[in-house]
């Protein structure tokens, strides 16, 4: 007899894992328990496995070896990175080969000159464009180039916009907070190629053949709004920068389909939330409104609970956010 649905574990609900890197796999050099042995049951699984990153320091290449030091086993093809997304947006809004100033690290100088531009360090009358991505070498005098650049108003091209970066001593100044020193110095606001934007999430399932993708992080306002606006279901690890407060509190465009602590429970039974009136419930966990608050009762930081309580606002907060607090009772 084969499983009800409501029974399904993550792994035979879908069909393809789009799975973050920093924070949902690794911390800088430090891999995260459980996650390559997840990876590699999902391929033995029979899934398909992308990995869709918002870090534009790296190649493709030099992506796939990083990772390999975490032990997880991954191929240049399977790499979804904001620096290809960026190339695309260089295509529509500068000319063909034209010289662009790059800000960031030798991966997107390389990604630039593939798309068949002339990536420059230094402004010059000649760059019609800038594209920026995150470097940790990145400091002011980049940034003065930039600068100068942006004031004669040529497009801006951010690979993304994230504030942090997990790393292995903790969480440090992300893309996003280099990009803001010139958005405040110039007034500017860039285009961004990367997470949330839905794109990197559409091509990456598309490159897969995925069917029912899952979008895997631990970032709500990057891989979870991605994810969601591409029209893919979405999953928050707890390993990183988001929390299951604020996952809960989360506007519905960054809410998860699915929170788990880790990635270690891919392969155990991921029920559905079933929800009665203004409670949902969820094997022996349950969620419920009172009020303005959202109350969680039963083990309540086990994924059981969490999905009641995710159920639930699908079901009864569609369109806002919980506005009160979130509370737990523990049975």
């Amino acid at each position: 007899m084969s499983a009800r649905r409501h029974d399904l574990s993550m792994l035979e609900r879908y069909d393809a894992l789009l799975l973050d890197l920093d924070g949902t796999l690794m911390h800088g050099s430090r891999p995260i328990p459980h996650a390559a042995e997840a990876v590699r049951t999902a391929r033995v699984r029979g899934l398909k496995i992308g990995f869709v990153t918002n870090n534009a320091s790296r190649t493709p290449e030099q992506a796939v070896a990083h990772l390999a030091t975490v032990d997880v086993d991954a191929a240049p093809e399977e790499i979804a990175s904001s620096p290809q997304i960026a190339v695309q947006l260089l295509a529509e809004h500068a000319p063909a080969g034209s010289t662009i100033l790059v800000l960031g690290a030798d991966g997107l100088m390389e990604a630039v000159a593939s798309a068949g531009f002339t990536p420059v360090r230094e402004d010059g009358d000649e760059v019609t464009a800038v594209v920026q991505g995150f470097s940790p070498d990145l400091g002011w005098a980049q940034l003065a180039e930039g600068g100068y650049a942006l004031r004669r108003g040529i497009p801006w091209i951010a690979t993304n916009t994230d504030a942090t970066l997990p790393t292995e001593r903790g969480i440090a100044p992300g893309n996003g907070a280099l990009v803001q020193a010139l958005v405040h110095a110039t007034g500017r606001t860039p285009l961004v190629a990367g997470k949330p934007e839905p794109a990197m999430f559409s091509l990456a399932a598309k490159a897969l053949g995925a069917r029912r993708p899952l979008a895997v992080g631990d970032r709500l306002d990057t891989d979870i709004e991605g994810g969601n606006r591409a029209g893919i279901d979405t999953l928050l690890v707890l390993t990183g920068v988001d929390s299951v407060e604020t996952a809960l509190r989360a506007e519905p465009v960054r809410r998860p389909t699915w929170i788990l602590p880790d990635l270690s429970s891919l392969t155990d039974p991921a029920p559905e939330a079933v929800v009665d009136g203004e409670t949902a419930r969820c094997g022996a966990a349950s969620a419920r409104l009172e009020g303005e608050d959202l109350v969680l009762t039963g083990r309540t930081q086990s994924p059981q609970a969490l999905t009641a309580g995710l159920g639930l606002l699908a079901a009864r907060l569609p369109e806002t956010a919980v506005s009160g607090a979130v509370r737990t009772q523990d049975s």
